[in-house]
């Protein structure tokens, strides 16, 4: 396994797609069925990349975000009655996860009855991540890969069944945008659709529970900083942007060398695993002054938390939104929300994520 942690670099090797290709199945220590990766453009290059991105960014339609968003506050506002009287509370447990959770779910059109599936299956993602592990203990621990394979199965099988529903009974959510979705004359199949909810359920939950949660913290961390966000609520956008970089939910990309190839003054051979570590590149002093430090107005802040390249994250405008519009109101509502000093927070145990597990706060 090869680490690749400099800004340019990192950003060479997620632009180059080339050399530095997402198919890293083929170098995988076990044999994954083609069909739990069909239609997953996380996992695929050019030109089969942009055709598999232009149907799934066809059923992202203005008009389904923007109805999406107006539901967001009101989700907000929701988690946010049931905390209301509460001296102190888990804002990651009671808040920050379900948020994105009930979002990414009306969003495909899962029930409300079926929230709880979903939750079981974020929670099952997690678990083993008690000791974080190298990227080269996690290969060779084909076990637990082998039950992370059996529980993508379990999710795939889910969708494939709503796609079919749907197909019969199409309701205007992204499920249905996706059957729908058309680019010369050919249509995403049902086991395509199967991988891509798989891909935007997980992202689309995790990294906007961490995003919040890390937000809050950073904001807290450095409090002169949270001070001139909580004054001038115009700032909440740049702060976002530099939570991503300054604590990168996302902080490690895997990619597989299509050929021999010279990055950092370094070969690297054909045919070899590595991880791409945005978190280390978006705190590169060479593209950043004083990298280690949260600055919310931060300027210009071409950081990687979002990916860079054709991989650049799909879901980044509904993540933007979600995080600006849940912080926007925490700050509103509770206006002397902190962290608790006597529990402090833990961080995920996973090694490619850098996010907020457990956040206890005190609300006055």
């Amino acid at each position: 396994m090869w680490n690749i942690y400099g800004y340019p670099e990192c950003a060479e090797a997620l632009s180059n797609t080339k050399v530095f290709s997402s198919d890293m199945m083929r170098l995988e220590p076990i044999q994954v069925d083609e069909a739990l990766v069909d239609g997953d453009f996380g996992h695929t290059d050019p030109p089969k990349h942009r055709k598999l991105r232009g149907l799934v960014d066809h059923a992202f339609k203005p008009a389904l975000l923007g109805r999406l968003e107006s539901q967001v506050h009101g989700i907000i506002h929701e988690l946010l009655d049931q905390l209301d009287g509460k001296p102190s509370f888990d804002l990651m447990k009671d808040f920050a996860a379900p948020l994105p959770l009930i979002v990414i779910a009306d969003l495909m059109g899962v029930p409300p009855s079926d929230r709880v599936v979903l939750r079981g299956w974020m929670d099952k993602m997690l678990q083993g991540g008690e000791e974080l592990k190298s990227p080269e203990e996690q290969l060779e621990g084909k076990e637990q890969l082998e039950k992370e394979l059996e529980l993508l199965w379990e999710m795939r099988d889910y969708w494939k069944d709503m796609a079919v529903e749907r197909r019969k009974k199409p309701r205007g959510d992204l499920v249905s945008e996706l059957l729908d979705a058309e680019i010369d004359g050919e249509r995403l199949t049902d086991s395509q659709i199967s991988n891509i909810c798989n891909r935007m359920m997980v992202n689309g939950h995790l990294t906007t529970a961490m995003l919040i949660g890390n937000t809050m913290l950073c904001l807290d961390a450095f409090p002169e900083e949270g001070a001139k966000v909580r004054a001038d609520r115009s700032l909440l956008p740049s702060a976002i942007e530099e939570s991503l970089r300054f604590l990168s939910p996302i902080c490690g990309v895997g990619r597989a060398t299509n050929t021999d190839v010279e990055i950092g003054g370094t070969t690297i051979p054909k045919d070899q695993l590595l991880i791409v570590w945005t978190g280390s590149a978006n705190r590169d002093e060479r593209q950043f002054h004083d990298p280690n430090t949260f600055v919310a107005d931060r300027t210009p802040n071409a950081h990687l938390g979002l990916g860079r390249g054709v991989h650049f994250c799909i879901g980044r405008q509904l993540a933007r939104m979600e995080a600006k519009a849940a912080v926007e109101v925490l700050l509103d509502r509770f206006p002397d929300l902190r962290p608790d000093p006597a529990a402090p927070p833990t961080f995920l145990q996973v090694i490619d994520v850098d996010g907020v597990e457990t956040l206890p706060v005190l609300a006055g």
